[in-house]
């Protein structure tokens, strides 16, 4: 998957592209909105490392612990996108 991102941040915007995994995530970010995303609901190998690379590339994602229950009770992190943004999967005609 290879997908281009336009952040709009403050009164900026600020184009890129993505591709593989962190493509997948950012495209999950932006799909799920202020209701953010979580292992439990959107589940992933390694969403802790996708959200450190994306942060690393000056994308604001904030992290919420909640707490849950079940077999194995503790606490997931709700990853929550902190800007409006706008993906466009390259080679394809579809905008999110």
């Amino acid at each position: 998957m290879k997908i281009q991102v336009t952040l709009f941040q403050s009164e900026q915007s600020r184009t890129f592209e993505l591709k593989g995994r962190l493509g997948w995530a950012m495209l999950k970010l932006v799909e799920a909105g202020a209701k953010g995303v979580t292992p439990i609901t959107h589940p992933a190998p390694r969403w802790n490392g996708y959200v450190f690379d994306l942060r690393e590339l000056g994308i604001p994602i904030e992290t919420i612990m909640e707490p849950h229950e079940g077999n194995y009770p503790g606490q997931h992190a709700r990853y929550v996108l902190s800007c409006d943004a706008q993906v466009q999967l390259l080679g394809s005609e579809a905008l999110i």
